[in-house]
């Protein structure tokens, strides 16, 4: 067996490691690059961070708003940082080597194969075997080599650039790349004592600066040939003139002032603004000439976009359109009362006071563009003495040159908040002639002890009422001064007198029964005097929860008196809750179409209905869900503390002698004393005959009886309410704890001998159980289990005359609102068409009808 040839073997080993390094040669210079960028970076960041901030502030200009001095200390301290950061980078960065560079790679390699194709065999270099194994081990190295990439440098700077100064520079560069001119750059070697300016000769610079309200670019007038320039009015022009005093000058007939000279150890400067057209001309070497033709700013334009609306709750809104050139800054509505519109008479006959004009700023758009757009004035002018009065609006707006425009409209009833109480019309009423003249006080007071002389069945609020008497009381008094009414008084009295209005127009009902008649009878006021159509569906709402309080009144009693709800559950008409939904929808339809006859008639047909309605239980009526019990009890209770302020009232009404005026020195409020003539003893209820309390009770006082009735409702409370937890169960157990302290302190006031006051607590207290009973009521119909749902679902009018409607006529199948027979019965149909048409005519001719009702009837005639 021979010797294995070595020399073979090495020429092999050598041949593989020479063709895998040949191979990776551009490999490795490309991470060798790398490297020295990375180190770069590393070292210089500083550096190239400063420059860029310098190169950015050189493209914005700066250098031309400094002074001489200014900027060369500027310059000396950006060259001192500069200096520091290249020595800083200069002593950081080593150039990397080759061998640098192959290890880089070598590290990102399994294996690292670079570093074994430069190994060589020690051991069994004598053994075929041996060699053979290290043979193939080069070849695999050699493979894995020659697959290696690029090593990606790491430019990665944050742990040495820890306050991100590096961002500052490249994010000015940015701005002035995108806002700023590059070309400025070169003018700092032009500035320069000694620079290139003198050896090359004089230049110029120029720039247009339109003003910065209008939003538009600065104008570099190097870049732009001569010819027209058109420029907003007020653009500021700079030009700035190197080389040899003299060798350019500067010519101009827009700005109509002379030329300011600069400075002579500084490069000249002229600055002027653009204020009519001319000519701008730079004479000398490059010179250049420009027609100028200033743009005006035109002043703003607005406009009405359509008429004054009054919006739900008596809100006036007033939708308006403003343009302008370059966008509006604000607008500004200011009304004032239009004497030559307004209807003299009455309270209105005398002169009124002078009172300044209601001003208000209008919206502007948040966000978008303010050159062209659409907003609305929207406000509430109920309590102004103008409301409901013609007025005269003129509407302002402003740019921001200063510029204004304005648009004017008379004869506008200014929108404010109706009141269909007659009532709390008249309150109303007299509270605006107070507000228009203080000359009116002695006759609004007159009007006002007229109204409340007789307040039996026409005031319904007992503390409305009390709080009017005060008020009649406190203007009396100012009319009785020495000066007259004045001021101060006046308005005073007008903020009680409108607090008054509101509660008489909204305020505490009796029962669900009276507020659904308060409802129907402000319904109906409304259809005579042409109510609008926000009006319109907010009274339809009120209609609508009316109703919902008075159904449910009728469910509470029906459950309480089962046996006579099934008596008269005989041959009743059924009606279900969408069939009523049906007649107020339409009700509401027939009012906004004008149809005032037709609503008329359908609101009369809607009350009787109402009127003899009773309330059927279903299938399950033994059954009682949870709460039911609990609604009896409160509703008891709610009729106990309604008696109880009724005779209070009833007393108070005594004591004061039915309504008339008081005893002489007796303050409102006060008691007479036992003995004295309408006196009684104190906190007790006038007796009767045999000495009965009129509550029932013999000598029992009424702080006794509200005393009682507070504890009632305690042990009512304590017993345990049903819905614990839920929403609705805690409005009910607040709502009781409310009427358990107005309860208390009504009993306070009763034993003081202050009826007023218990009024005012008694009435507290019986609209905080009302409206626990409404939550509670709302939290069974949530929780209602099946079969338990037949109370209230069906309605019907109480008559005993079988299957009719309120009209006498049989009605549809199924039970349905309406009739399967003709509206017109019986064989004369035209007999009968014709004297409908007869009364449609003479009820379009009479004058005194609505002119909304008679348009109605005359397009009727035209139709038919």
């Amino acid at each position: 067996m021979t010797e294995p040839d070595r020399s073979v073997g090495k020429a092999a080993s050598d041949k593989t490691l020479g063709g895998a390094l040949y191979a990776l040669r551009r490999t490795i210079g490309l991470t060798r690059a790398g490297l020295v960028a990375e180190r770069a970076a590393r070292a210089f960041w500083p550096l190239w961070s400063l420059v860029l901030l310098v190169v950015a502030l050189l493209a914005f200009g700066v250098q031309g708003a400094l002074a001489g001095p200014v900027l060369a200390m500027l310059g000396g301290l950006f060259g001192g940082l500069a200096v520091a950061a290249l020595w800083y980078g200069v002593r950081r960065f080593r150039w990397p080597s080759g061998a640098e560079a192959r290890d880089r790679l070598d590290h990102t390699l399994p294996g690292r194969p670079i570093a074994a194709l430069t190994d060589h065999q020690v051991i069994g270099t004598a053994d075929g075997a041996s060699k053979a194994v290290w043979r193939a081990h080069l070849e695999r190295m050699a493979a894995r080599a020659r697959a290696a990439r690029p090593v990606r440098p790491d430019l990665r700077l944050a742990s040495r650039d820890r306050f991100a100064l590096r961002y500052v520079g490249l994010t000015a560069l940015v701005m002035a790349l995108l806002f700023g001119s590059i070309w400025r750059v070169a003018s700092v070697r032009d500035m320069l004592p000694g620079g290139a300016a003198l050896a090359s000769g004089p230049s110029w610079e120029g720039w247009i600066e339109p003003p910065r309200h209008t939003g538009l670019p600065t104008l570099y007038l190097n870049e732009i040939k001569a010819g027209t320039l058109a420029v907003p009015v007020g653009s500021a022009v700079t030009l700035r003139l190197y080389g040899e005093v003299g060798a350019l000058s500067v010519e101009e007939t827009v700005s109509g002032q002379p030329l300011a000279n600069s400075p002579a150890d500084e490069p000249m400067v002229r600055q002027f603004d653009v204020a009519r057209p001319g000519a701008l001309r730079i004479t000398g070497a490059n010179g250049r000439e420009w027609q100028v033709d200033p743009i005006p700013d035109s002043p703003p334009a607005i406009s009405f976009a359509g008429d004054m609306v009054r919006e739900a709750g008596g809100r006036a809104r007033q939708d308006f359109r403003a343009i302008d050139d370059y966008g509006v800054t604000g607008v500004q509505a200011e009304i004032s009362l239009d004497p030559g519109a307004v209807d003299r008479r009455h309270g209105l006959a005398a002169d009124p006071e002078p009172r300044d004009p209601i001003t208000v700023d209008l919206p502007l758009p948040v966000a978008g563009d303010r050159k062209d757009f659409t907003e609305s004035l929207i406000d509430d002018f109920s309590q102004h003495p103008w409301a409901n009065l013609p007025v005269r609006i003129t509407l302002r707006a402003v740019d921001a040159a200063g510029a204004t425009g304005t648009v004017s409209r008379a004869g506008i009833t200014l929108p404010g908040r109706r009141f269909f109480d007659p009532l709390a019309a008249a309150v109303i009423e007299m509270r605006r002639d107070l507000l228009w003249a203080r000359a009116n006080g002695p006759r609004s007071a007159q009007i006002l002890r007229a109204v409340t002389h007789l307040p039996e069945g026409f005031v319904r609020d007992h503390s409305a009422y009390l709080q009017l008497r005060v008020a009649m009381r406190r203007l009396d008094a100012g009319n009785a001064a020495s000066g007259g009414l004045s001021v101060a008084v006046r308005d005073e009295v007008a903020a009680a007198l409108w607090d008054i209005a509101l509660q008489i127009e909204e305020g505490d009902l009796a029962s669900a029964l009276e507020r659904l008649r308060r409802a129907q009878d402000r319904l109906s006021e409304a259809i005579r005097n042409g109510a609008d159509k926000s009006e319109i569906a907010e009274l339809m709402q009120e209609l609508r929860e009316a109703t919902q309080d008075y159904i449910r009144q009728l469910a509470e009693d029906a459950a309480r008196n089962p046996d006579r709800q099934q008596a008269d559950n005989q041959n009743t008409l059924q009606l279900s809750q969408d069939q009523l939904q049906q007649m107020l929808q339409r009700l509401q339809e027939l009012m906004e179409q004008g149809r005032t006859a037709e609503a008329a008639e359908l609101l009369e047909q809607l009350r009787q209905l109402m009127e003899n309605l009773q309330v059927t239980q279903g299938q399950g009526e033994g059954q009682q869900g949870p709460g039911e019990q609990a609604m009896r009890d409160l509703a008891d209770t709610l009729r106990q503390q309604q008696g109880l302020s009724d005779e209070a009232f009833q007393n108070l009404q005594d004591r004061f002698g039915q309504g008339g005026s008081q005893p002489e020195g007796q303050q409102p409020g006060q008691q007479g004393m036992p003995g004295q003539p309408g006196g009684q003893e104190p906190g007790r209820s006038g007796e009767g005959p045999q000495g009965t309390a009129p509550g029932g009770e013999t000598g029992q006082s009424l702080a006794e009886r509200q005393q009682a009735l507070r504890e009632q409702l305690r042990r009512q409370q304590e017993q345990g309410l049903p819905f614990a937890g839920t929403q609705e169960g805690d409005a009910v157990e607040r709502g009781l704890n409310d009427a358990a302290r107005a309860m208390d302190k009504a009993e306070r006031a009763l034993r003081g001998q202050n009826l007023a006051e218990a009024l005012d607590h008694q009435s507290r207290a019986m609209e905080a159980l009302r409206e626990s009973l409404r939550n509670l009521g709302e939290a069974m119909a949530r929780n209602q289990q099946p079969g338990q749902g037949q109370q209230g679902q069906a309605m019907g009018d109480g008559d005993p005359r079988g299957d009719r409607d309120p009209l006498g006529r049989s009605i549809g199948r199924g039970g349905r609102i309406g009739t399967d027979e003709q509206l017109l019965q019986g064989e004369d149909v035209y007999r009968r068409a014709e004297e409908l048409l007869d009364e449609i005519r003479r009820r379009s001719g009479d004058q005194t009808r609505p002119e909304a009702e008679r348009d109605y009837l005359r397009r009727l005639l035209d139709r038919f």
